[in-house]
């Protein structure tokens, strides 16, 4: 076996793509090969901000699949965004995935993904690729989200999220 090889995709929005990167680099400077997989709407503001040569790590490929949108689409309409996501990235990033995997030497050994593309997951476990999702935001906020079933059993919230009761809830004994 060679190389570790780490495929990354991190969801197309402010707040997702950076903290992704930021793992992505540190894993390069553990002699890790990373293919990080932007929107080809990212992939162009990135490349566009790296203004100089070397920018990119040598381990480091930088690479774009479409996200459904054309390039005039507005993309913080994130309900629209997500939609065309589901219906156009996952054949796209199984063919890529697949697509280095036949070229490759370092075959992909991981991927990660952010917890906003789980679909990536089951691309991952179709192909026997392991995987792990990336929560890019404050571990609070998992927390509540994970915790959504269990205040809508609590009458705190309904199966909309709107609240009902206004009232201090408590994860846990300890937070």
């Amino acid at each position: 076996m060679g190389i570790p090889h780490v495929l990354a995709i991190p969801y197309p929005a402010q707040g997702h793509v950076l903290p992704l990167m930021e793992l992505a680099l540190c894993l390069v400077k553990s002699s890790i090969k990373v293919t990080f997989v932007n929107t080809e709407f990212d992939h162009k503001r990135v490349i566009e901000s790296l203004s100089g040569e070397g920018n990119v790590p040598d381990m480091m490929h930088l690479v774009s699949i479409p996200d459904g949108l054309e390039s005039w689409e507005d993309r913080n309409d994130l309900g629209k965004l997500t939609k065309t996501i589901f219906r156009v990235m996952p054949a796209k990033l199984e063919a890529l995935m697949e697509k280095i995997n036949e070229s490759e030497t370092e075959k992909i050994t991981c991927l990660i993904t952010d917890e906003s593309m789980g679909w990536a997951l089951e691309i991952a476990k179709k192909m026997g690729v392991k995987a792990v999702a990336f929560w890019p935001a404050a571990a609070a906020v998992l927390a509540l989200e994970l915790n959504i079933p269990k205040f809508i059993d609590d009458g705190i919230i309904d199966s909309s999220e709107s609240v009902l009761k206004k009232q201090m809830v408590q994860l846990s004994p300890t937070i």
